[in-house]
């Protein structure tokens, strides 16, 4: 089958869904959202902890969050992006609160804002701990109140389509690489149907998944930047893979890891050993509110030295009632495997959680092949440069999916379908028998990923890796030739080009910054900032 839109989006987190919501009402095309489960799972429903804004300019402004950015992307950030990010941030704020998104206020009217690390001021926009749900709850209800746009859910996005599909050879070197859709796998045929687009937008969001434990759901498999990458587009800074601080350790569930706010440390949680004592102090003044590379670290190396499984997050000082009433969904999930966060400590440790990362991309969203863009984790606007800054990620989304779609309106009608593209061809492949050799791959990656490729790495432990993900790379290539497509054996391959990616970036850089710390190359190491 072919289908014709003038927008396609490969993704419904906070980036589709507010691109498509955007561009449907600024043109009158036919947009597509194209999801690989339901419209509601996504990384945007896992995060808890807000959405960061200049709202109270009598107490911050502009210049205040700027810097805090810069400082804790370890000045590899892009200023412009970042300028760009921080002051479009309080007029989407206005439009998600349009499409029906509810934040926390004060008894006043005002947002009940949160302070989180690496921030300066209190600048947090929140629904309690559960605002990426409430965003995404949001925007669903939007999204499918509007006529103008059609979702699909539980399909996948197998390649996206450039003139290599029309038998030209297309390289790295290759000027105007040209997109003119995806092939698309349809879960009722089991076929791959052809989706032309005059514009697509890449909206996959994270990679988490190809560690072994993340804050991630399980969908979460780098499919955007791998797609982009085998098309010859341009993806950079995957080295700084950014590990949560505090996921909850519960032994057994790793694929997400329960997030433990950082807003919880900006509530005023203490990090320390299970024998009570805080470590914070011996790495940075700042304490458990230092950025997310410094605190990561820390709790590693705490954990090596003292041969422990976690470390622990102590609220048990504050008002019970108020920290009930803050994080009512934390305190619901501790409770259920016994721990009273009032009056017990929470044992956490890290767990892979943002890719700083991805599809580069102009301060329009466009990436390095014409007619593409990319928004929200998959992409690398330059905002994050090494690390990102707590709560920095839903407004870039909303801020990209804004300027895309002023840019993408004003050229679309430029474009034209390509009705020369072929349609997919399985012609002598196989239905796969052998569905563990994928879910064996697939552990095998989590466990090269987090074992060589995790928050302190080196040149032995990188090259062995790369080795590891060679092997499979080949293995995988060719049951991919062999067998008819199907989303799992998508997702290894996605996975294996992702972690190959994050690996290659690691090697290459020669430094410890941001997000990447090498024990070959320390300098930097616990740097304050």
């Amino acid at each position: 089958m072919v289908y014709k839109y003038d927008f396609l989006i490969i993704g419904s987190g906070v980036a589709g869904m507010s691109y498509a919501l955007k561009v449907a009402r600024a043109h009158k095309g036919k947009v597509c959202i194209i999801c690989k489960t339901t419209l509601d799972e996504a990384n945007t429903t896992f995060a808890q902890g807000g959405v960061a804004a200049v709202t109270d300019l009598c107490k911050d402004n502009f210049e205040k969050h700027i810097d805090d950015t810069m400082v804790a992307g370890d000045y590899i950030s892009d200023r412009k992006a970042v300028e760009q990010v921080v002051r479009m941030a309080p007029e989407q704020i206005r439009e998600l609160v349009e499409w029906g998104v509810n934040f926390d206020r004060d008894a006043s009217g005002q947002f009940d804002l949160h302070r989180e690390g690496g921030h300066s001021e209190f600048r947090i926009l929140h629904h309690a701990d559960d605002t990426g749900a409430e965003i995404q709850r949001g925007l669903m209800a939007a999204v499918r109140a509007c006529d103008g746009i059609e979702v699909k859910e539980q399909h996948f996005a197998v390649e996206i389509i450039t003139q290599h599909h029309l038998g030209a050879r297309v390289t790295r070197r290759t000027p105007y690489i040209n997109c003119y859709g995806a092939y698309v796998l349809n879960p009722h045929t089991q076929k791959v149907d052809t989706y032309l687009s005059k514009v697509t937008v890449m909206c996959t969001g994270g990679c988490g998944a190809v560690y072994q434990t993340t804050t991630n759901p399980v969908i979460a498999t780098g499919d955007g930047e791998a797609m982009v990458y085998r098309a010859k587009g341009t993806v950079e800074g995957m080295e700084f893979v950014q590990f949560h601080p505090t996921a909850l350790y519960h032994p057994g569930e790793t694929h997400p890891a329960y997030l433990i706010t950082e807003a919880m440390r900006g509530y005023g949680g203490i990090l320390r050993l299970p024998n009570g004592e805080s470590f914070m102090e011996k790495y940075d003044e700042r304490l458990s509110l230092a950025p997310r590379d410094i605190v990561a670290r820390a709790i590693d190396k705490e954990m090596k030295i003292h041969g422990l499984d976690h470390v622990c997050l102590d609220v048990t000082h504050k008002d019970a009632e108020e920290t009930r009433r803050h994080f009512p969904n934390i305190y619901a999930k501790c409770l259920s495997i016994g721990i009273d966060i009032t009056r017990d400590y929470i044992p956490v440790r890290p767990a892979a959680h943002y890719m700083c990362g991805g599809v580069k991309v102009d301060l329009n969203g466009l990436s390095s092949i014409e007619r593409l863009y990319a928004l929200g984790e998959c992409s690398c606007t330059g905002l994050h440069g090494g690390n990102r800054l707590a709560s920095n990620s839903l407004i870039e989304a909303v801020v990209y999916a804004e300027t895309a779609a002023r840019h993408s309106v004003e050229h679309v009608d430029d474009y034209d379908f390509n009705d020369d593209v072929p349609e997919w061809n399985d012609e002598g492949t196989l239905t796969n028998e052998e569905k563990v050799l994928i879910t064996q791959s697939v552990k095998e990656v989590g466990e090269i990923m987090s074992n060589y490729v995790g928050i302190v790495r080196s040149d032995l432990r990188l090259k062995r890796a790369w080795d590891r993900l060679d092997l499979l790379y080949e293995e995988t290539e060719k049951l991919f030739k062999r067998v008819k497509v199907s989303r799992e054996l998508c997702e290894l391959r996605n996975m294996i080009n992702t972690g190959y990616l994050i690996t290659r970036m690691a090697i290459e850089r020669k430094e410890s910054r941001g997000l990447h710390y090498t024990i070959d190359y320390p300098q930097h190491a616990y740097d304050k900032r």
